[in-house]
């Protein structure tokens, strides 16, 4: 069965008034934030008609799966690998238990499980806790693809185990230390989800080079 591709899309729209100040107008949660101080809706009307706007748009495709065993074998050899990983998962909190296996430039296989702490902060995600272990252990062999599975007490789930903020953020930093695009694979108990890249769940990163700034 060919996969089905999907494609996603998110607007935003910027009003610029002058070149030291900028409102960004958020759809979701139907706010205005100036200068990180929210603002409320009326007043949306009334800077439209003094600042100019320009709408933008990201979109992002991903590859769907009926069913794992039309992966290819690689990929369908990962997902077993990050499903057998979520077994090793300590979550006596949530019960939710999360593998995640990572395929290395030579063809090595890592994997990482969430460790849940009583102080919540001091857990680790699955997808950090293979990183981790990558970089670790082989520093010079690059990630090229990232499954992730997870599971519950009734068994795998049937939703697609999407990683954190703070995952894609260390997914992302990991991409710009290799300067290899990492392969994410979502998979469910039948579904499985492949996606070109962190960019593509992550569009707008804060990167080494937000830190470079120049103060007046």
């Amino acid at each position: 069965m060919k996969p089905a591709v999907y494609k996603l899309c998110m607007n935003t729209e910027m009003i610029i008034k002058s070149n030291k100040e900028r409102e960004i107008v958020c759809y979701a949660s139907r706010l205005i934030y100036v200068k990180n101080k929210q603002i409320s809706l009326p007043l949306y009307s009334k800077l439209t008609k003094r600042v100019m706007i320009r709408t933008n748009n990201i979109s992002f495709s991903y590859t769907e799966y009926e069913k794992t065993e039309e992966l290819e074998s690689d990929d369908r050899e990962l997902v077993i690998a990050a499903r057998e990983a979520a077994l090793n998962a300590y979550a006596p909190y949530s019960n939710f238990k999360v593998g995640a296996a990572i395929r290395l430039e030579t063809g090595i296989i890592v994997k990482g499980a969430n460790v849940e702490n009583a102080a919540f902060p001091s857990g680790i995600c699955a997808e950090r806790s293979a990183l981790s272990n990558s970089i670790s252990n082989h520093p010079e062999d690059k990630p090229v693809a990232l499954a992730i599975a997870a599971m519950t007490e009734e068994g795998l789930t049937d939703d697609f185990p999407a990683p954190c903020g703070n995952c894609r953020q260390v997914i992302a930093e990991e991409e710009s230390r290799t300067g290899n695009k990492i392969k994410i694979i979502l998979a469910g108990k039948n579904k499985t989800q492949i996606i070109d890249g962190i960019s593509c769940l992550l569009p707008l990163q804060f990167k080494g080079k937000n830190l470079k700034i120049n103060l007046p």
